[in-house]
């Protein structure tokens, strides 16, 4: 019975810590925070944190292979999208959300070709990016046959369970 009275004012003390934790993740660079906490033998306290994935827009490969003949374009194709990115990805009826909390990479392997595009049709069960979570790479596949839209995160980016991470239409 002592264990549950010290466990209760651990979970006081607790509350707080997280609380700090989250206030120090918000107000800083960092995208992840991990800690653990031993109180002894059999109690002991661990906490991991991460922002939400950064919502981030690609500009067309191939406006970016080719500047000299197309200099307005790339400056036009922002201002054209700007309405769309206030919008909440994960609503548009093409997002693909992550099925799993991990890291997202958007090719098999660093320096690796990304799987796929903007612009870049896709047939259903294609995959389109690899969610890493404990150590298994998982293979996200396109639910649909369609073509790739908008790629809403960067390479090796941390990714929470439902977020938005392609459209696909």
């Amino acid at each position: 019975m002592s264990n549950d009275s010290q466990n209760g004012k651990h979970h006081e003390g607790d509350v707080a810590f997280i609380q700090s934790l989250a206030e120090l993740l918000n107000s800083s660079d960092l995208s992840e925070l991990s800690v653990k906490r031993e109180y002894g033998e059999h109690d002991r306290l661990t906490v991991s944190l991460s922002k939400h994935a950064r919502q981030v827009t690609y500009a067309a490969p191939v406006a970016a292979a080719a500047p000299a003949a197309a200099p307005q374009a790339p400056a036009a194709a922002p201002a054209a999208q700007l309405p769309a990115i206030t919008e909440d990805p994960a609503s548009l009826p093409g997002a693909v959300t992550s099925p799993m909390v991990g890291t997202a990479y958007l090719s098999a392997e660093p320096g690796a070709a990304p799987f796929v595009q903007i612009g870049q049709a896709v047939a259903e069960g294609d995959t389109l990016l690899i969610v890493e979570a404990m150590k298994t790479m998982n293979h996200i596949p396109a639910p649909r046959a369609g073509v790739v839209k908008r790629i809403l995160i960067d390479d090796g980016t941390p990714v929470e369970f439902g977020a938005p991470l392609m459209v696909v239409e």
